[in-house]
């Protein structure tokens, strides 16, 4: 193995299969999932025209948003972010009432989004690019380069983590937020595509299963302790 293969653009150093352990969904009649969060007690799935929370534990359906909705899903502690088209909505999850809009940084072309030490972390699918952005402006403040179309996008305990999607093959990499270098890769199932991607905070990532209508359940690697 050479010294670039963990840098942008090379093999990831260490790959392994991801580990799927629950299928959520479809729901509700609904085609496709974009965008995924969790809000700690409920999980939000982007279906196009509705965002529907459902109980992690049980699978069932909690609460559903009449809101536009087709790519990445976000959650601070209060509200929701939604991407819809060339803007990123701030919702209160409680009316379902947009406050507030920025632009997304891609105009049209951005797919994952989640919410990090104050900020928002936008996913530009073809563009192959992760960017953090000022949620009161649309500012984008920096921008971080991968090797692959990019997806979701989240933060866990320090960690940047992103889906792909090229094809029918999916991954979900943690990356280096400095310079983008991969440092593990978790290879979903043949035909098993990633379109949104969140932590629970603790041992699972949620991933939006896009034209399938599911969220699937992934196991988040152990750390070896120090």
């Amino acid at each position: 193995m050479s010294s670039n293969a963990n840098k942008p653009g090379s093999r990831p150093v260490t790959a392994r299969a991801a580990q799927v352990v629950r299928e959520y969904g479809p729901f509700g009649g609904t085609e496709r999932v974009g965008g995924v969060t969790y809000d700690g007690r409920r999980v939000w799935a982007a279906t196009g025209a509705k965002l529907v929370a459902f109980d992690p534990a049980s699978g069932e359906p909690m609460d559903s948003l009449d809101v536009a909705c087709d790519a990445g899903t976000a959650f601070d502690g209060t509200y929701l972010y939604q991407i819809a088209e060339a803007r990123i909505d701030k919702i209160d999850p409680a009316t379902g009432k947009v406050v507030a809009s920025i632009p997304a940084p891609g105009n049209g072309g951005d797919s994952g989004l989640t919410w990090a030490e104050g900020s928002l972390w936008v996913g530009q699918y073809r563009d192959r690019k992760i960017h953090q952005v000022d949620p009161q402006t649309g500012a984008v403040i920096r921008s971080i380069e991968s090797n692959r179309f990019v997806t979701g996008v989240t933060w866990v305990d320090g960690e940047l983590w992103h889906g792909t999607w090229e094809g029918d093959d999916s991954e979900l990499r943690r990356i280096d937020p400095a310079d983008g270098t991969v440092l593990e890769c978790l290879e979903m199932p043949p035909g098993v595509n990633v379109s949104g991607l969140e932590s629970d905070g603790a041992d699972l990532f949620y991933c939006g299963g896009g034209g399938s209508g599911k969220v699937r359940a992934v196991r988040r690697p152990r750390r070896a302790a120090a």
